[in-house]
This record gives structure tokens, C-alpha cells and sequence, in this order.
């Protein structure tokens, strides 16, 4: 079975495409450096027709693409644009099924970066049958990312979450994406409830960092988001095992 893979060099996607790989299937990496562009595709007849010939043969498109802003109005741009150029892509290649991961916490704050992921999943449910979405909580990595923003001083946003390994979100869309649409599947998130200030200052020291890290509260519905427990996962949800020390060891020291 041939699996795209939209976003398929990200943090993500590339342990997305391994899983592809390790269960005997065939990915397709959809990316910029792969000679796809996505974005173009979406507003571009010939980008949207090479789209369309690069899916041929797939049975199933998985999206873990991503865009760094906290702008409700570009994370909600591109993620139209990218999942219209998807699965119109899909329906003239012929694919059956479609497989886009999201936040959880997306519906209930769409506002910054998770505006656009509200925006994706209505796009997506609207799209009629043969699709599959996949709500997961951060990656043990987005400590990483909000440590590399800020130099001797980290403003890092008061906020709750149950961090997951991102090998094991590859694995499970690996799983949704060889099987049959099953609409809004089961959560997924990581062992524990963390707090990310605290977070970022254990991937400072243990990457030998000496920096500051100042918790910030953000005003509003957004912030109130991030702190009330509003991203966490419900008593429902799929829980991964990989903690986040197992993955600091690992990140640390490679």
C-alpha cells in the first residue's frame, strides 16, 4: 500500500514515514524538498495537477503538515489552503481516504496557531466520507522549539499539558492510515501532566543551557486555555508511554 505523507520531514512526519515504512507499506513524502509544494498547490492549476499525478496510486494521504506563526489569520490561511489542495488532489487521483492530525483543545480555543487547526478539522468533516482525524496533545519536542525562541531570557506561556512521544503519533497514524476512515478516532497524549515552563527550563539545563525562563500568562480566552486544563486530554483518550525524561535523555545527548 502506498501512504503520502504531507509534511513528511517534519518532527512529526518523518517518524510518521518510518512507521509507514516499518509496517510494510510504501510512503510518499509530500514536502517542498520532495518537490511538492503544497501551498502553490492550493491556489495553482499546474501545482495542483502535479499534486494530483504524485497521488496517484495511494491509498490513503496522512496530513501532519505545519506552519510556525501564532496568527489565527495565517495558521487559518494555510491550513485551508493546504488541506482544499489535499483533497482535491485526492479526488482526482482517486484516493479513498484521508488522515489529518490535529490538537486536542483545537475546537474548544480556536484562537492563534489552534484557530487554523479548528479550521482544517471543519474543512475536513466537511469533506464527506473516507476520512479519518487524529487529535493528539504536544510533542515532548515543543520544549525544544520554545526553548530555541529568546536568548539569556525564555517568556515561556503558563500552560498545562500531557506531552507525547512523537514516534508514537507516527505510529498510530501509520495505524489509522492502513486501515479503513474511521472519522474523529480516539485521542492520543503522553503519560503525564506537565507544566511547560518547567519543561523548557529541564531541556535548557540538560543541553547544557544557562538561560532564564519566565513563566507568562497570556490574557484571555487563549490563555485561560492553556492553563485550565482545556488542551489536556480527556479520561477517554489513548495514553502513550514514552515520558518525557525518557525523551530529555535521548535529546540530550544523542
Amino acid at each position: 500500500m502506498r501512504v503520502a505523507v504531507a509534511g513528511g520531514t517534519g518532527v512529526v512526519g518523518v517518524k510518521t514515514v518510518d512507521a509507514v515504512r516499518a509496517s510494510g507499506h510504501e510512503p510518499v513524502v509530500l514536502s517542498r524538498s520532495a518537490g511538492v509544494d503544497l501551498l502553490a498547490a492550493g491556489t495553482d492549476d499546474r501545482e495542483a495537477e502535479r499534486l494530483a499525478r504524485t497521488l496517484d496510486g495511494c491509498a490513503a494521504v496522512v496530513d501532519v503538515t505545519s506552519v510556525m506563526t501564532t496568527s489565527a489569520a495565517k495558521s487559518t490561511a494555510f491550513f485551508e489552503t493546504v488541506t482544499r489542495a489535499l483533497l482535491t488532489a485526492e479526488r482526482a487521483a482517486g484516493v479513498p481516504h484521508h488522515v489529518a492530525l490535529s490538537i486536542i483543545g483545537a475546537e474548544a480555543a480556536p484562537a492563534a496557531y489552534y484557530a487554523g487547526k479548528a479550521a482544517q478539522e471543519r474543512a475536513v468533516m466537511a469533506s464527506g466520507t473516507g476520512w479519518t482525524l487524529l487529535r493528539a496533545t504536544q510533542f515532548h519536542e515543543f520544549a525544544a522549539q520554545l526553548a530555541a525562541r529568546g536568548g539569556g531570557i525564555h517568556l515561556v506561556p503558563a500552560m498545562r499539558s500531557q506531552p507525547v512521544a512523537a514516534a508514537e503519533v507516527g505510529v498510530r497514524l501509520a495505524e489509522l492510515a492502513t486501515a479503513d476512515p474511521s472519522g474523529v478516532s480516539r485521542d492520543l497524549a503522553g503519560p503525564r501532566v506537565e507544566d511547560m515552563p518547567t519543561l523548557v527550563r529541564r531541556y535548557l539545563a540538560a543541553t547544557g543551557r544557562a538561560a532564564r525562563v519566565l513563566a507568562l500568562p497570556l490574557p484571555g480566552r487563549w490563555g485561560r486555555a492553556l492553563r485550565d486544563g482545556t488542551l489536556l486530554p480527556g479520561p477517554d483518550a489513548q495514553l502513550g508511554t514514552a515520558t518525557f525524561d525518557e525523551w530529555l535523555a535521548t535529546a540530550a545527548h544523542p
